[in-house]
């Protein structure tokens, strides 16, 4: 489970990178971008939430949404750094980390206990949910989405390995 974990968080930063490089080349005023800042924005405070649980440290957020929008700017390059650090945390963890159960709170004040490996599995999942939301209402607006499919990720990033030749 650790190599996949590791391959599904590179898979992750890939997808955020290709939707947000979409997201950037559309016009300022278009619609999709302050519905995609909402939904991503949401993304990110959770996958920044579940690193202080599974670090155990205090982190700043009441909600899981934040109550000014950031730009999209300011929020492709925070969604990079925390892609990053996931790349990081899940690459220097021991295979016997995952298991740990760690206690938490929601953001509602409800207790939470879950395994590190389920936390890097709600990000991973989470993340896919509201990349999809993005993407729907790009194709609803006549945009074509980003590419994001885990296949075409593997087919890119590992070309060589699957009898492809690098686009």
């Amino acid at each position: 489970m650790h190599d996949t974990l590791q391959r599904l968080f590179r898979y992750k930063a890939w997808a955020n990178d290709a939707l947000l490089t979409a997201l950037a080349g559309l016009d300022g005023k278009s619609p999709i971008t302050g519905l995609a800042i909402k939904a991503l924005s949401h993304s990110y405070v959770v996958d920044r939430i579940f690193a202080a649980h599974m670090k155990r440290e205090a982190h700043a957020y009441a909600s899981a949404n934040l109550s000014q929008m950031p730009t999209l700017l300011d929020l492709s390059a925070d969604i990079r750094k925390s892609d990053q650090a996931y790349i990081d945390y899940v690459s220097a963890l021991e295979r016997d980390q995952l298991a740990e159960r760690i206690d938490f709170a929601f953001t509602d004040g409800a207790p939470g206990c879950m395994s590190r490996e389920e936390m890097l599995m709600h990000v991973i999942t989470h993340g896919i949910g509201h990349r999809g939301q993005v993407s729907a209402v790009m194709l609803l607006n006549s945009v074509p989405p980003a590419k994001d499919g885990f296949t075409t990720y593997l087919h890119e990033s590992e070309a060589s390995t699957r009898g492809r030749t690098a686009a």
